[in-house]
């Protein structure tokens, strides 16, 4: 065997304390990016009101990027929605 050989990734169990601390840890990534996201709508909103306008009027081209039964666009815009509908409240 070379001392270069690779290990079949296949054969390998995943560590699934590994998989959990990925879980958490894109969580949290994605909730940081909500958060400074938001704050920045809702700054930009102020100012400029039409934003939301705009941003309601693009969802018919925001999709989901899963495949199969598991993709569904009109949950993805359902969310959108409701954070546009939030910061319509707060503004």
């Amino acid at each position: 065997m070379s001392a270069h050989a690779t290990t079949d990734p296949a054969t390998l169990d995943p560590d699934p304390d590994a998989i959990a601390g990925e879980v958490v840890d894109a969580r949290r990534r994605e909730m940081a990016v909500e958060h400074l996201l938001f704050g920045t709508i809702r700054f930009v909103a102020a100012r400029h009101p039409e934003l939301l306008d705009a941003l309601d009027g693009s969802l018919d081209h925001l999709w989901d990027k899963s495949e199969g039964t598991a993709r569904d666009d009109e949950a993805v815009r359902a969310i959108a929605r409701r954070f546009i509908k939030s910061l319509r409240a707060e503004t």
